[in-house]
């Protein structure tokens, strides 16, 4: 998530102070990435640092207003031109978890996977009734249109991403289960040193039959 540059779009709409821009980033996200004042005042330090953004007074309240300058309205614009990275993807917590749980001694990693599934299925149910509520607010065209059709983006990523979590973790039960039974198959196989000797051995009823043949 790119606070700066989430920072940077609200400011090119006009001078803000740090509450004010955290207020209006939660809104336009729907809170589902929430900001503390702190977080937003150290970033824009750091946009002032960089030439991205500048006091511009204060409002009538006492708040330090900041706007964004030239360099920084270039800096929004290119990032807005430039797609996302994926070449280092940002920690998963749940491939960790899997990947960890797997020959993990005393852990059922079934029922890691299971219990997973249930409240992926549940964050996507809850997704789509918040999506209704937002696809209602966006149809009646009421005067936070620009927010709630923001809000609308946001919600159908979450449940792209829940549904597309939800087929990895059937994927990964499903994996485990063939590799659980090709381990099975192997085990029961005789290995080939046992093969081998069973193939060369005489039996028992061989033996007095070879001992009558070199009497005659």
């Amino acid at each position: 998530m790119s606070i700066r540059h989430g920072l940077l779009a609200l400011l090119e709409r006009g001078p803000r102070y740090g509450s004010q821009l955290r207020t209006e980033f939660e809104s336009r996200t729907g809170s589902t990435w929430p900001l503390n004042v702190g977080q937003v005042y150290t970033t824009l330090a750091r946009l002032e640092r960089d030439g991205l953004v500048a006091p511009d007074g204060e409002d009538a309240a006492g708040h330090t207003l900041y706007a964004i300058t030239d360099t920084g309205r270039t800096e929004l614009h290119e990032w807005y031109e430039r797609p996302v990275d994926r070449a280092n993807p940002p920690r998963d917590e749940l491939s960790i978890k899997l990947a960890m749980a797997v020959g993990a001694p005393g852990v059922d990693i079934r029922a890691v996977i299971q219990s997973q599934r249930h409240a992926t299925i549940r964050a996507m149910q809850d997704y789509t009734r918040l999506k209704a509520t937002a696809l209602a607010a966006v149809e009646s065209a009421q005067s936070r249109e620009r927010d709630d059709v923001a809000w609308l983006l946001v919600l159908e990523q979450l449940i792209f991403q829940t549904e597309a979590e939800a087929r990895w973790l059937d994927h990964c039960e499903a994996r485990l289960v063939r590799l659980s039974q090709t381990a099975d198959r192997r085990a029961a196989a005789p290995q080939p040193s046992q093969a081998a000797a069973e193939t060369t051995a005489p039996t028992s009823t061989d033996r007095p039959r070879t001992a009558r043949t070199r009497r005659a």
